[in-house]
């Protein structure tokens, strides 16, 4: 299981427009605090318009904030948009091996743990917003340590 490079550096253009303050950043401004090619990031923005993560100005005072504050967008909204679920819906049709349809339509174990993969890290993800994703590396480490765990008993 990998994360797409279009969820990583989306959530990371995020990050860097919620540090930002709601100040209007240009693709330029943002690119180059990214590392990111202006292409690339211009090709991210959109897709965060489109999902409603940030808004855009035209013109020569415009450019792109946080459509919300950045503690009412979590992680999972933006990977929502950039790429989706772990496990989405259809993702068995997709993987029948073979056959025409998958042997194990019916009874597939690992369609269970699929599935529950996809709910814990839904549920982690659905916790941290934009402003929690503000922190240095080793203070997120540690307040990520102070998460309840959701144990198996509870999900």
């Amino acid at each position: 299981m990998q994360l797409l490079a279009q969820e990583e550096y989306g959530l990371r253009c995020l990050i860097e427009l919620s540090r930002r303050n709601g100040a209007m950043l240009t693709i330029h401004e943002i690119a180059e605090a990214e590392g990111l090619s202006a292409d690339y990031a211009a090709k991210l923005l959109r897709e965060l318009r489109r999902g409603g993560l940030v808004s855009s100005t035209r013109g020569a005072s415009g450019g792109y904030r946080l459509a919300r504050p950045a503690d009412q967008i979590t992680a999972w909204d933006a990977i929502q948009v950039l790429g989706g679920a772990l496990f989405p819906e259809g993702f068995c049709a997709c993987h029948p091996g073979k056959a025409e349809l998958c042997v194990r339509g019916t009874n597939c174990a690992l369609r269970a743990l699929w599935q529950r993969v996809d709910l814990a890290v839904r549920d982690v993800l659905t916790r941290i917003t934009l402003e929690d994703l503000r922190r240095q590396e080793p203070e997120m480490a540690q307040w990520l340590n102070t998460l309840p765990q959701q144990t198996m008993e509870n999900a």
